[in-house]
């Protein structure tokens, strides 16, 4: 193993830093061929019910680009079933749930997860990777509890998340105990993964932008808080992200949190104008990178130069790398954010 590289760890806590650190959030999978070859035999799930195939997907984009860290393959709904709800991937749908929650008596019906024996199979994937094969940090991740519970009351992806609301305005008993149990869950779940190894954890809030502020200051806050309480005593660099969600910033700035994930709607120059303290990640436009190199460059610059002016960036697209995108083009990206920031 060469020697680690734990650059991306001082950025997130704000420490000086010889370049730029930079991963890509859906770095292992679609745009790469390996990874589509792979998938004509298996299954997301299967793929990470089998460690040594899930390591290999998951360390592919370290050898392939040169990023600065890896990121865990799995979805963010992996340890729902755990609490005994019915979830299915379906290409080119996404999560559906055949038992979504409709009342208080659904909630109370939910389990509670315990990673050595309902998820074995992804701290093995975590313990493979970070004992012989990555010279980058791994980062490991779970959904929050907004985003997840959106899944299980609508059954599936929505646009706008109409059931979810109106069981949060109708329920709230029901609501809080959801939070609380997934918030719960959260924890425990990532816990799991830093002792298996991951040297930082993200939390995808990525619906949570449906929500105007004072919505989520009374249903969703208190559950978040409680989750970066408990994680703030694993000593690991904590990053919270969404999509969508740049009018929640300042709230995001209130926890105990090391990194706050931006995507394009809000610049790194505007988030630190506003007062937002902590270190940043993001935040180039993923569609951006269909576009000639020489726009690419030119956006990737604006985000540097911003990026830089105090320690405490990490560059990130805004959201996921989505299929159509040329992996060739994540490598030289790569390399020209570690040789422009190096200056």
């Amino acid at each position: 193993m060469n020697q680690f590289n734990d650059t991306i760890l001082r950025a997130a806590r704000g420490e000086e830093v010889s370049h730029t650190p930079v991963w890509y959030m859906r770095q292992a999978g679609r745009s790469q061929p390996e990874y589509r070859a792979i998938k004509e035999k298996y299954s997301l799930f299967e793929i990470t019910h089998q460690p040594e195939l899930c390591a290999y997907v998951t360390r592919l984009p370290v050898e392939n680009y040169n990023v600065d860290a890896a990121v865990l393959y799995k979805d963010i709904m992996t340890p729902l079933p755990a609490l005994g709800v019915d979830v299915e991937i379906k290409s080119g749908v996404g999560p559906v749930i055949d038992n979504p929650i409709r009342s208080a008596k659904d909630v109370g019906k939910l389990g509670m997860i315990n990673p050595e024996e309902d998820i074995p199979y992804v701290l093995d994937t975590i313990r493979l990777l970070t004992k012989e094969q990555l010279s980058v940090p791994l980062i490991g991740f779970g959904g929050a509890p907004f985003t997840l519970a959106s899944y299980m009351i609508e059954g599936g992806p929505s646009r706008n998340y109409h059931k979810t609301k109106a069981f949060m305005y109708e329920e709230p008993a029901a609501w809080f105990a959801l939070m609380d149990k997934l918030a719960e869950m959260t924890i425990l779940y990532t816990k799991a993964q830093i002792q298996a190894g991951a040297k930082i954890i993200q939390i995808f809030d990525s619906w949570v932008g449906a929500l105007n502020k004072l919505d989520y200051r009374t249903y969703i806050k208190p559950a978040m808080e409680k989750i970066f309480t408990e994680l703030r005593n694993e000593d690991v660099p904590l990053i919270l992200h969404g999509v969508g969600s740049s009018h929640l910033a300042k709230d995001w700035n209130d926890f105990s949190i090391d990194v706050i994930g931006l995507d394009w709607r809000m610049s790194i120059k505007e988030a630190r104008a506003m007062g937002i303290t902590k270190s940043l990640q993001g935040n180039l436009d993923p569609s951006i990178l269909l576009a000639p190199w020489s726009v690419i460059e030119e956006r990737v610059k604006t985000i540097l130069d911003e990026g830089m002016v105090q320690p405490g960036h990490i560059f990130n697209l805004g959201q996921g790398v989505f299929p159509e995108v040329n992996p060739d083009t994540l490598k030289r990206l790569t390399a020209f954010i570690h040789e422009y920031s190096s200056r």
